[in-house]
C-alpha cells in the first residue's frame, strides 16, 4: 500500500462473441520462452460476488534475476497491457478487468511482484531488495524476456509507483499509463519529512515493520494483518472470505517477508539499497515529469488519496492527460473492474 503525499516525495490507478468467449477462458496465449505450470487454486468472483474459475495456469518465465510468475490473456499479437498489482494484493485484483481487455483485443499480462505468489529468485544469492526501482527493472526485463517492445503500464499501489518509474525513465517502453494515486516515486531524503499526525496514524504498520517485533509480527500474522488493511483501505468493499484468502496465498512466498519489510524500511530510509541501482535512483529522486500519455485515477473512499481531484500531482504529468475519481477505495482495480478498464482503453487512445 502506498502513501501519497502533496509533495512528489511520497505516494499519496466485446463483438458480443468474444465477450462470452473471454467470460468463459481467459483466451491464454503462450510465449516461445514460457511455459506453465499448475493452474492455482482457487476461485474468480464475478461482479455479481459469484465465485468462478480463476485464470487459469500460471506460467513461469526468466527475466533478469527473477522467474516471474504471469497469467496471459487475449491474442498474441494484440497492444500488449502490463497490470501490476500492490500491497497487501496479488495478481487476483485483475481478474476482472483481464478478461473484458483480452475481450477488446489486448494481449493482457498480470505479473506477481518479486516476493509474491509463483515469482522466485534465480539464486539464493541475489540480496531480497525492494527499493522502487528494483520493481521496474524486474518489469523492464519481463518485457524483455516476452519480446514485447512497448506496452500499455496500468496498476495501483506498489504498481502505480512502478508504472510511474518505467514512464519517466523509458518511456519509449510505454505506450500509456494508468496510475492510481498519481505521481508516486519516492524521494528518500524528502520522504523523512513528517506528515500530519492522521496521515502517520493511518501508517502505523510502516513503523511496525520497521522494528524487529514488526518482522515477526508480519511472518506470523501476514494473514490478519493483511486484511486488516484491505478493510481499512477499502471501507466500503465487502469482500469474502474466499476473495481475501485467494489473493493471501500468494502472500507465502518464501521472500514476501523480506520483501515487504526492505520495501518500507528502504523507502523510511532504513535500508541501504543496492549501488547498481544509484544512477536510477538518483534521476528518480529529481522528479522526473511522465510525457507518455496518461490517466489518474483516485479511489473516492481511498483514506490515502490526496485531496484536489489530482491537482496535488497534475504538474506531474506533461502529456495527454485526463484525471478520473471513481466511487471506491484502495483497490481500484478489483472495486470497479469496469471504470479501471475503461481508463486504461481510454489511455491508449490520447
Amino acid at each position: 500500500m502506498e502513501k501519497p503525499r502533496l509533495t512528489h516525495s511520497r505516494r499519496r490507478f466485446l463483438g458480443a462473441t468474444a465477450a462470452a468467449a473471454a467470460a468463459t477462458e481467459f483466451g491464454m496465449t503462450g510465449s516461445t520462452h514460457a511455459h506453465s505450470e499448475s493452474g492455482e487454486p482457487g476461485a474468480r468472483p464475478t461482479v455479481t460476488g459469484t465465485i468462478r474459475k480463476s485464470f487459469g495456469p500460471v506460467k513461469q518465465i526468466s527475466a533478469g534475476d527473477l522467474s516471474v510468475g504471469y497469467v496471459e490473456a487475449g491474442p498474441a499479437h494484440g497492444r500488449a497491457v502490463i497490470l501490476m498489482h500492490g500491497w497487501p494484493y496479488d495478481i487476483h485484483s485483475y481478474t476482472e478487468v483481464t478478461p473484458l481487455l483480452a475481450a477488446k483485443g489486448y494481449r493482457v499480462i498480470v505479473p506477481y511482484l518479486r516476493g509474491h505468489g509463483t515469482t522466485r529468485f534465480l539464486s539464493s544469492k541475489t540480496p531480497r531488495n525492494a527499493q522502487q526501482s528494483a520493481f521496474a527493472v524486474d518489469i523492464i526485463a519481463l518485457l524483455d524476456a516476452l519480446r514485447i517492445d512497448k506496452a500499455i503500464l496500468a496498476g495501483y499501489d506498489w504498481g502505480s509507483r512502478t508504472g510511474d518509474i518505467i514512464a519517466a525513465l523509458w518511456p519509449h517502453r510505454c505506450k500509456a499509463l494508468v496510475s492510481v494515486t498519481g505521481y508516486l516515486i519516492v524521494n528518500v531524503e524528502a520522504n523523512k519529512m513528517p506528515s500530519p499526525p492522521k496521515s502517520e496514524w493511518a501508517w502505523w504498520y510502516q513503523y511496525y515493520f520497521a522494528t524487529e517485533r514488526g518482522v515477526r509480527g508480519l511472518r506470523e500474522y501476514r494473514h490478519d494483518l493483511a486484511k486488516l488493511v484491505w478493510k481499512f483501505n477499502s471501507p466500503t468493499w465487502n469482500f469474502d472470505d474466499a476473495t481475501f484468502d485467494r489473493t493471501a496465498a500468494a502472500f507465502n512466498n518464501p521472500d514476501y517477508v523480506s520483501i515487504v519489510i526492505d520495501n518500507y524500511r528502504w523507502r523510511l530510509g532504513l535500508a541501504k539499497g543496492e549501488s547498481r541501482y544509484d544512477g536510477l535512483e538518483k534521476r528518480l529522486a529529481a522528479a522526473p515529469v511522465i510525457t507518455v500519455p496518461t490517466i489518474t485515477i483516485d479511489g473516492a473512499h481511498d483514506p490515502f488519496t490526496p485531496p484536489g481531484n489530482g491537482s496535488a500531482y497534475r504538474k506531474k504529468f506533461t502529456g495527454a492527460y485526463a484525471h478520473r475519481t471513481l466511487n471506491v477505495g484502495h483497490n481500484v482495480p478489483q472495486e470497479d473492474p469496469q471504470g479501471f478498464t475503461a481508463a486504461v482503453m481510454a489511455a491508449d487512445g490520447l
